[in-house]
């Protein structure tokens, strides 16, 4: 058991306090709006094994096999394949989409052909990896994921009462679903910036006065006048009022899969994803918008968002379901006096303590305290039990 050391990022859109307090940490008046877990080369997490603190990254690349278990390297190679991730956010990231694996090693070979910076401000593909996430709430936490249903959006559209979006109700109306979606996207992100930001001024002014009134869409309203007011103008305001608006409750979480747009709006949850940097946007920001790529790249299917409840097996561990094997994310809420939960080895794993305090035990009856906020690294090969009253995240592969 190794207790990790972890990295803070400071964008913008972070909330000063909601990281802090999980740390029991002063604020520092600065966003801190993701706290890292894992071995990305952007900030990989840092172990002490008694010769001086080393990045987790290093300590796996020295023996991949002992580390990560033969058959995680098998399958994902010597890496860890996922990034765990605290977000913090207090305003909307962007509105993005990520790439399928072909699509990304597509693009990846694409951009490294034509010499592409990987750091230019409009190159798309950091990586050829996919890019699939998980997101569970620790507060009520706020989003927009996967297109609402063109005939409800259409009503929504048109309870606005904005000229400018009334040839987009009509196109909802008027053509097959995925045709619809795609003729509105390619519309919004193409239109003239100046006529847009019009366009965005109006339905926001509308959009808050329907915030105020009962009706089946007020909660999305209040929403899209949110985003309106951090990026005024911005044309993917109107490009999220095609997407459901969710609420998570503490425990729920959603699945983000390749194609599907999504923007986070404001919460505390646990983030866990595929190791990549890939990301398509679509608006909400100031960063390069690749229009031709974006509608490559989504997949104009309307649905339910999703939302996950975990399910609970006889040993306690409550697992969210997902469709990969790069991450598998579950949870332990352990109580006082209650037998301790023996976890599976032969892969590597992140214990994340997000309230109390778990007591981690193993085979040779060494003892660990993880308090709230505090993770840990645990070998392939190590044998732990969980004591205690806590909530412990437990971030693993499907190897």
């Amino acid at each position: 058991m190794d207790r990790l050391e972890n990295t803070a990022r400071p964008y913008a859109w972070g909330s000063t306090t909601a990281i802090p307090e999980l740390l029991g940490t002063p604020p520092t008046g600065e966003p801190q709006a993701e706290l890292w877990m894992g071995a990305h080369p952007g900030a990989p997490s840092r172990l002490d094994r008694g010769d001086g603190p080393r990045a987790l990254s290093e300590t796996i690349a020295a023996d991949p096999e002992g580390e990560l278990g033969a058959a995680a390297v098998r399958r994902f190679g010597p890496r860890l394949p996922f990034l765990l991730k605290v977000l913090a956010a207090a305003a909307p990231l962007s509105l993005q989409v990520h790439p399928d694996l072909a699509q990304a090693r597509d693009g990846f070979a694409a951009e490294e052909e034509r010499g592409v910076p990987l750091d230019a401000p409009d190159r798309n593909y950091k990586d050829a990896n996919h890019k699939p996430e998980l997101i569970c709430a620790l507060t009520p936490f706020d989003g927009f994921c996967g297109f609402r249903a063109p005939a409800a959006t259409a009503e929504l559209l048109a309870a606005l009462d904005v000229d400018s979006l009334k040839p987009y109700v009509d196109l909802l109306h008027a053509h097959p679903e995925a045709d619809a979606l795609r003729e509105v996207l390619t519309a919004v992100l193409t239109a003239d910036r100046a006529v847009m930001a019009e366009t965005v001024d109006r339905a926001a002014d509308a959009a808050e006065r329907l915030a105020a009134q009962d009706g089946p869409y007020q909660e999305a309203y209040a929403a899209y006048a949110a985003a309106a007011r951090h990026f005024p103008g911005d044309p993917g305001v109107i490009a999220a009022m095609l997407l459901n608006h969710v609420r998570l409750q503490p425990g729920e979480a959603l699945y983000l899969g390749a194609g599907v747009p999504h923007a986070y709006l404001e919460g505390l949850g646990v983030e866990i994803m595929a190791n990549s940097d890939n990301v398509l946007r679509c608006g909400l920001t100031p960063k390069h918008v690749d229009v031709p790529e974006l509608l490559r790249v989504v997949r104009f299917e309307s649905g339910d968002p999703g939302v996950l409840r975990p399910e609970a097996d006889a040993a306690g561990e409550e697992l969210y379901e997902t469709p990969i094997d790069e991450f598998r994310l579950s949870r332990y809420v352990l109580a006082p006096g209650a037998e301790g939960a023996a976890l599976p080895s032969g892969a590597a794993q992140i214990l994340l303590c997000t309230s109390g305090t778990a007591v981690l035990r193993d085979a040779e009856g060494t003892e660990l305290l993880l308090d709230r906020g505090q993770s840990v690294f645990v070998r392939a090969d190590e044998r732990i039990a969980l004591h205690g009253e806590a909530t412990v995240f437990r971030a693993t592969v499907v190897a």
